[in-house]
């Protein structure tokens, strides 16, 4: 009898493994980026924008036929939650495989600048507003505004507002004071509630962006209308930049440049194209080993070089996600990118580089 068991046995090892039905391990940022053409992973380093109540078809043909691996939606809308979530479902059926997971964001900070504002979405009074609150208050109050962004699909806040606005200067400030987006006037307080507002999203999955380094609080002008804007004050290791700081070490995952100009910090260029502003000053002093997204290249700051010029410049200098409000520069960016990276391996070592930082900031979102 026991020999008969044994020859059982013997057989049944003999026997081919049944097929496993185990889930395929995730992928990682690095096993995508491995698998993909130098086409595509130029297309993960734009972001195109478009109307946040239903994809422009110019946008829609960027995701299919430039790779582009990110958007944003663009312009105030009342549209419900459901609504935006049917919107972004459709823009991640236009992207396809080729996007790598598409990255949705959008600009939801309060106050005058919040683009989500139908049912579904709460009222988010504005960072002044914010800034009188309590730590505590404003973490849970940002993981409940992130809820809202998450049940729509949605990925990244372009949030919190880092910049400082010194008594007195609102009324002269135009792209912050003036629309009351600062949390204070003072660098302390900016920096503790700009990290509670990084961290409170966070707690609900939903990524964000500090913004606009090194700071727009101390200039005139605006640079989304105003052809040169100045900072005059602002040096390398200034208080003002403690607010940058802090949201670094609460962990913020992006960091959005600004496209004035710091003469103290570097004479040769606006920031969003300075090698000093982003390679010395955010990931050597502050330590930033996220994503760094430019503000909108359509921008007047940046008029006077060509679109392809401020996307190489920008990814040049150490940039990762180049931002447009609108898909009309996307074709020149995408093949000045691609021209430049195949001529120069430097260079396609550094789109390599950024692809690979968003293609990771994508899976800690679960998008890959």
């Amino acid at each position: 009898m026991r020999s008969r068991i044994l020859v059982v046995l013997a057989a049944l090892l003999l026997l081919p493994a049944a097929p496993s039905h185990a889930a395929p391990a995730p992928r990682t940022a690095e096993s995508v980026l491995a698998g993909m053409t130098l086409a595509q992973r130029v297309g993960q380093l734009l972001m195109v924008g478009t109307p946040a109540d239903g994809p422009s078809p110019a946008a829609t043909r960027a995701l299919a036929r430039y790779h582009v691996g990110s958007v944003i939606l663009m312009g105030n809308t009342s549209a419900s939650r459901r609504a935006v979530a049917s919107t972004v479902r459709g823009l991640r059926r236009s992207a396809g495989p080729s996007a790598a997971g598409l990255l949705v964001a959008v600009d939801q900070e309060g106050g005058h600048v919040q683009r989500l504002t139908g049912p579904g979405f709460a009222a988010i009074p504005t960072a002044l507003t914010q800034g009188r609150w309590s730590v505590r208050e404003l973490r849970t109050a940002a993981r409940g505004w992130a809820g809202d962004l998450r049940s729509a699909g949605i990925d990244l806040d372009l949030a919190p507002v880092a910049d400082t606005v010194p008594v007195g200067g609102a009324r002269t400030n135009q792209p912050i004071g003036r629309w009351q987006r600062e949390f204070g006037h003072r660098p302390a307080r900016v920096a503790t509630h700009a990290a509670a507002f990084v961290r409170g999203m966070a707690d609900a999955q939903v990524a964000t962006a500090a913004k606009h380094f090194p700071g727009l609080g101390r200039v005139r002008g605006n640079t989304d209308d105003t052809a040169t804007v100045v900072d005059s004050v602002t040096r390398r290791h200034d208080a003002y930049l403690r607010p940058f700081a802090a949201t670094v070490a609460a962990g913020v995952p992006f960091m959005m440049m600004s496209s004035a100009s710091y003469p103290r910090i570097d004479r040769t260029a606006p920031a969003v194209f300075s090698r000093t502003v982003i390679h010395d000053l955010l990931r050597g002093d502050l330590g930033f080993e996220g994503v760094v997204v430019s503000d909108s290249l359509t921008a007047a700051a940046v008029a006077r070089w060509t679109p392809g010029q401020r996307a190489v410049r920008f990814v040049a200098a150490g940039g990762d996600l180049a931002l447009v409000t609108t898909a009309g520069p996307i074709p020149a960016m995408y093949a000045a990118l691609l021209k430049r990276a195949q001529r120069s391996p430097g260079f396609r070592a550094r789109v390599d580089a950024a692809a690979l930082r968003v293609l990771r900031a994508k899976q800690a979102q679960g998008l890959l």
